[in-house]
């Protein structure tokens, strides 16, 4: 997405370790209408998917997942990274290792909000290694529901998340394919 490209380009920072910021628009700070066209384009490519409910993962996934959502009128559901005292009754817990953070978690949705009969698109902002995504992935399969496909920002394409992902058979769309990084020359995308 041309748009989406531009924007890495212009505000984008790349730090040591391959770490791409684009907090200013996308995972701090917010640009809404901006994060809105993103939504737009996720609505246009998986319309036809029949969607019935966004998943995604706290705390970045869940503006894109919530702007996108307005577009197909659905729902949207987050794991959260900590069970609180706000989640009653059973859950569906997978473990996800974080590529930014270093860290591993326990993610968790409610039994109530995921069931057989969702048709699940899950958004995120990055995709690098792809842990957060098969995690999402096992929550859905866990409730018997469907995956209908996975909406990514950007992805990190010579990591092997996005392989691991399209080898489970899950339709894979990512906005901004970044092919490298490097602090010095900056961010090159793939070209289809």
């Amino acid at each position: 997405m041309k748009l989406l490209e531009d924007r890495i380009v212009k505000d984008g920072i790349v730090s040591a370790g391959n770490v791409l910021k684009v907090d200013c628009f996308l995972n701090h700070q917010i640009d809404v209408a901006f994060i809105n066209e993103l939504g737009k384009e996720f609505y246009r490519l998986f319309k036809d998917a029949g969607v019935n409910k966004i998943l995604t993962i706290e705390a970045s996934g869940i503006g894109i997942a919530c702007l996108a959502a307005q577009h197909f009128n659905v729902p949207v559901v987050f794991a959260k990274k900590s069970k609180s005292k706000n989640i009653a009754g059973d859950v569906y817990v997978s473990k996800v290792t974080s590529f930014t953070h270093g860290t591993t978690h326990d993610v968790i949705v409610s039994k109530k909000f995921l069931n057989e009969n969702d048709r699940v698109l899950i958004l995120d902002d990055f995709l690098a290694r792809g842990q957060a995504l098969l995690g999402l992935i096992d929550l859905v399969e866990a409730a018997g529901a469907k995956v209908v496909g996975a909406g990514i920002v950007i992805e990190k394409s010579w990591q092997e998340g996005a392989a691991l992902i399209r080898e489970k058979g899950v339709r894979l769309e990512s906005l901004a394919r970044v092919e490298s990084m490097d602090v010095e020359t900056g961010v090159k995308f793939v070209k289809d």
